[in-house]
């Protein structure tokens, strides 16, 4: 049996022109949790072409949906860009991934930290009922360098609260934070330095990041994973795994290329 799927592509949407998202279909006997990546990609010259993508889709949708970065020099990106509808793209059989809610302690507030394509996940995660059980808040910050980055806002913001099955979760549990760097936004900054000098609780009319009673994720740039990482590290934040649950999971293996 190969390792792949073959899926045929039913959608593209190029955000930007560094990001595009794209909708495919899914194999009946493809199954993954919400937060979890997988192997995807194309065949070139008679050989599987894939990198780690996580899927946006919620795990109960009947299509599949990943975003991504282009790279014009990138061995995978310089060609997934041009996908058009009707294209074949290989998805493997085997998600795997650390983005779990199941690998966290249930707690107050849960911190949904990303960076750029790093939000992939974490609309997953948004579509699925379970994630809200365990937590009296839903925080998913996005940074990114301009606004027109902020990719899925207006889903985040418009068709989720009225969504028939998640509407009601979404309204009461799901607080949405967008940030950037390089413009002038409503909110600017990196989000560490949001989080480390207590901005961006306080804009939200939330109390400080507490580790005994909140719980984060991280997926998205290096220097965000390095530099909160260190700090979560530092700080005697208890790192959740497939066989303990902890106070944060951190996404290592999410790979922009």
């Amino acid at each position: 049996m190969s390792a792949f799927f073959e899926e045929r592509v039913l959608s593209v949407h190029h955000w930007t022109d560094t990001l595009f998202s794209f909708t495919c279909t899914r194999d009946p006997a493809f199954r993954f949790k919400s937060g979890q990546f997988t192997m995807i990609g194309l065949m070139v010259d008679g050989k599987p072409l894939v990198r780690a993508y996580s899927m946006v889709s919620g795990h109960w949708d009947e299509t599949l949906e990943f975003l991504s970065i282009k790279v014009q020099d990138g061995p995978l990106t310089s060609r997934l860009q041009h996908i058009r509808v009707g294209d074949t793209v290989l998805i493997g059989r085997k998600p795997v991934g650390t983005l779990l809610v199941e690998s966290l302690q249930p707690g107050r507030n849960l911190y949904m930290l990303g960076t750029g394509t790093g939000l992939a996940p974490f609309m997953s995660l948004i579509r699925d009922p379970e994630t809200y059980e365990p937590f009296e808040k839903i925080v998913l910050v996005h940074g990114c360098r301009t606004v027109d980055e902020l990719v899925y806002e207006d889903l985040i913001k418009d068709e989720l609260p009225h969504h028939e099955l998640l509407g009601e979760l979404v309204q009461e549990k799901l607080v949405y934070y967008p940030t950037v760097t390089r413009e002038a936004y409503a909110h600017q900054g990196r989000v560490t330095d949001l989080i480390f000098n207590g901005k961006l609780p306080a804009d939200l009319g939330l109390p400080a990041v507490d580790r005994e009673q909140d719980r984060i994720m991280l997926c998205g740039s290096p220097g965000l994973l390095a530099d909160y990482g260190a700090w979560l590290k530092a700080n005697a934040w208890v790192e959740g795994t497939n066989t303990h649950r902890g106070e944060y999971v951190i996404e290592k293996a999410f790979v922009e290329r």
